[in-house]
C-alpha cells in the first residue's frame, strides 16, 4: 500500500480524499439503520475541515470510514486517486499506519507508560529502531510544547497536556491527514483554545490536512471549512475565515 500510494501519479489540484455516493447501513430488514444516505465529499490537501451536526447525523460514521476503521455499504472512497474499496484489510491497516493520524476526545493514552513511550507506540508498530523512535518522539513532544515532560505518566499531566501527548503521538508518524474526534471535548475553555491553536499551527506550518468532529461552534471557527451533516446527508459545506 505504501509503495502504491507513493508511486501513484497524483495531481495535487485534485482531491486528496473523495467520497462518491457513500452509503452506510447497519443491520438488515426492519432493523436496518441508514447512517449515511449517499454522500459526496471532496477534501483537498491542506484543508482544515470542521465536521458538525447533531448526534446521530452520520458525522462519526463518515469519520470512521475516512479512517478506514469501517467500510461503506456502497459508493466509492478514493485516497490520492486509489479506490480504498479495492484494498485488503491489511492494506487498509497500512494506509492507517502510514498516512492517517488519530486524536480522540478521551486521549487514549496508556496510563502506566511515560509520555515519551506513548508517543513512540505507533513507531513501534512500524518496526522502527529504538534510537530513531526516541529521536522522533522527542521532536514530536517538543513540537507540542512538552519538552521536559517526556518521562511523566498521563496521571502526572493535566488534561491539556495529555491531549498534547495524544497530538504528539498522532504527528510522530508524519501523517498526511489528521482525524480528530472532539479533541477539546474534555477540556476547559483555556485548554481548548491552546489545543485549537496547536492544530491550526500544524495545519498552516506543516500542511497537515485536518478533519475535526466538533459540537462547539467556537472551536469550529478555527477551521477554514465547515461541513454540516443532517440525517445521514451533507446539509451544507462552506469555507469560512479562520480565527486570527
Amino acid at each position: 500500500m505504501e509503495t502504491q500510494v507513493n508511486e501513484m501519479k497524483w495531481d495535487k489540484d485534485q482531491p486528496l480524499i473523495e467520497l462518491k455516493g457513500i452509503t452506510k447501513v447497519y443491520g438488515t430488514g426492519q432493523a436496518a439503520l441508514e447512517a449515511l444516505k449517499g454522500i459526496d465529499l471532496a477534501i483537498y490537501e491542506g484543508d482544515f475541515v470542521a465536521v458538525m451536526g447533531p448526534s446521530g447525523c452520520g458525522k462519526s460514521t463518515c469519520m470512521n470510514l475516512l479512517g478506514c476503521l469501517d467500510t461503506p455499504t456502497s459508493g466509492q472512497y478514493l485516497f490520492r486517486g486509489i479506490d480504498i474499496g479495492g484494498l485488503s484489510r491489511n492494506q487498509r491497516a497500512l494506509l492507517r499506519r502510514h498516512y492517517l493520524g488519530f486524536i480522540f476526545q478521551g486521549f487514549n493514552l496508556l496510563s502506566r507508560t511515560s509520555a515519551l513511550e506513548n508517543v513512540e507506540l505507533p513507531l513501534v508498530y512500524r518496526g522502527m529502531h529504538h534510537t530513531e523512535r526516541d529521536r522522533i518522539a522527542h521532536e514530536a513532544l517538543n513540537a507540542v510544547g512538552l519538552s521536559g515532560w517526556e518521562h511523566h505518566s498521563p496521571g502526572e499531566l493535566s488534561g491539556g497536556q495529555q491531549q498534547r501527548v495524544a497530538i504528539a503521538r498522532a504527528i510522530a508518524t508524519s501523517p498526511t491527514v489528521l482525524l480528530a474526534d472532539e479533541p477539546t471535548g474534555n477540556l476547559d475553555s483555556i485548554r481548548s483554545i491552546e489545543i485549537m491553536e496547536l492544530l491550526t499551527s500544524l495545519n498552516r506550518e506543516r500542511g497537515i490536512t485536518i478533519m475535526m468532529v466538533t459540537h462547539e461552534p467556537d472551536m469550529a471557527r478555527y477551521a477554514s471549512r465547515t461541513v454540516r451533516f443532517h440525517d445521514g446527508l451533507i446539509a451544507s459545506d462552506s469555507r469560512e475565515n479562520e480565527v486570527d
